[in-house]
């Protein structure tokens, strides 16, 4: 029989979902929630109330007045306090994690993908740890803006993208390149246009352009794909709030004034 105490390796996994999850779905009917029930051999509503159990420690639920189950173990806080800020940790230790509760071979992380260039001169066991991370930055921003572009609310996730606000090559390899924060859910034209800095978003989350967009000015393309946005505030993500800090690095160092 099933313990009834979850184990550090289960609470792990868990916590990985609860990053790909939006908070308000986390319920015993959720797919996913029933995928991982069935991957590590326990009910979906206990799934459902482990998620919960995590979301109590989730300082951006509980800024917005949300808060998780009352009840949980002393191992939810364990792992929360290891993982939550070490976010490349948890990606690659969780993924591996499903694995082995799978029975299946390491080596199928390989096959990951991943948006950005491998580091140069990285050996395997990096070049599988990037793309395992940048899966999980991509499942954990589109999941916070619940798969809808951030500017124009398109829902169509084959042309989303988790757009690092701080680059992934400037990123610091412990807090920034994994973390769902140093993300923006945006559509192919936006995130291009985002990292060529001919817009920005300032750290009151509004949308600005550049001077070099504006002097395209009157282009009807110009006018009817950016224009109409600037000065909007961005729809926010359910979690994962962008940072201030890296918004304001874009605006100084990427944006084009």
């Amino acid at each position: 029989m099933k313990s009834t105490n979850w184990s550090r390796e289960e609470t792990i996994v868990a916590f990985n979902l609860y990053c790909k999850i939006p908070f308000g779905k986390i319920n015993k009917s959720n797919p996913e929630v029933i995928r991982l029930a069935k991957i590590i051999g326990r009910t979906p509503s206990s799934v459902g109330m482990k998620l919960g159990n995590l979301g109590r420690f989730d300082p951006e639920l509980q800024k917005r007045g949300v808060g998780g189950l009352s009840q949980g173990s002393k191992m939810d806080e364990v792992v929360w306090n290891e993982f939550h800020g070490n976010w490349d940790s948890l990606a690659y230790e969780s993924e591996r994690l499903l694995l082995h509760f799978q029975n299946k071979n390491e080596a199928l992380l390989e096959q990951e993908s991943v948006d950005t260039p491998l580091p140069i001169g990285a050996d395997k066991l990096q070049s599988v740890k990037v793309r395992v991370n940048q899966r999980f930055f991509r499942d954990a921003v589109l999941s916070a803006y619940d798969n809808k572009c951030c500017i124009t609310g398109l829902d169509q996730p084959r042309l989303l993208i988790a757009s690092h606000i701080k680059p992934w090559k400037d990123s610091d390899p412990a807090t920034e390149r994994t973390n769902p924060r140093n993300g923006l859910c945006l559509s192919a034209l936006y995130d291009k246009a985002f990292d060529e800095g001919f817009m920005t978003i300032t750290p009151e989350f509004r949308i600005l352009l550049s001077k070099s967009l504006r002097e395209a000015l009157p282009h009807k393309v110009v006018q009817e794909t950016f224009l109409r946005y600037e000065g909007k505030k961005i729809e926010m993500p359910q979690r994962f709030f962008p940072l201030k800090e890296a918004l304001e690095w874009h605006n100084q160092l990427v944006f084009v004034r």
